[in-house]
């Protein structure tokens, strides 16, 4: 993130590299559970040996679920005036962790079960200061 404008919205939770972005949490070793965020131990009730690694995930995956938010979400989430309806979606990702994120796209009812999209870092809206918050999102492949 070489743009001192774009602030992540929480430090840690995710990085972008020429790979791409990715998501950063955690996989247990013992029973292959992922967390995102990390997780300190295993909450799997059948994983008899809670062994945390780090891990990223992304940035491929499959939309799994999604709707629309049609209304301005409570504070203190922020977005830029006049507020525009935008897409949710749970996404597969391909290396087995399924995730809430918004969707980059201009069409919120564009998003369909099934579409094929990638891990990104947007802005989640602009501030006065210049900054921009960013957070993952998906964008269709």
């Amino acid at each position: 993130m070489t743009d001192t404008n774009r602030v992540p919205v929480i430090d840690g939770l995710f990085s972008e590299g020429p790979q791409g972005a990715r998501l950063l949490g955690s996989r247990c070793l013992s029973c292959a559970t992922p967390y995102f965020p990390s997780a300190g131990t295993c909450h799997n009730p059948e994983c008899s040996d809670s062994k945390i690694q780090d891990a990223s995930f992304g940035p491929s995956g499959t939309v799994w679920s999604s709707s629309i938010q049609n209304y301005p979400p409570p504070v203190p989430a922020r977005y830029d005036e006049p507020y525009v309806p935008y897409a949710l979606g749970v996404v597969d990702l391909d290396d087995g962790l399924r995730v809430v994120g918004r969707m980059a796209v201009d069409d919120p009812s564009s998003v369909s079960v099934g579409d094929r999209v990638e891990l990104v870092i947007e802005p989640l809206c602009h501030n006065e200061d210049g900054s921009e918050p960013i957070s993952w999102m998906f964008r269709p492949t």
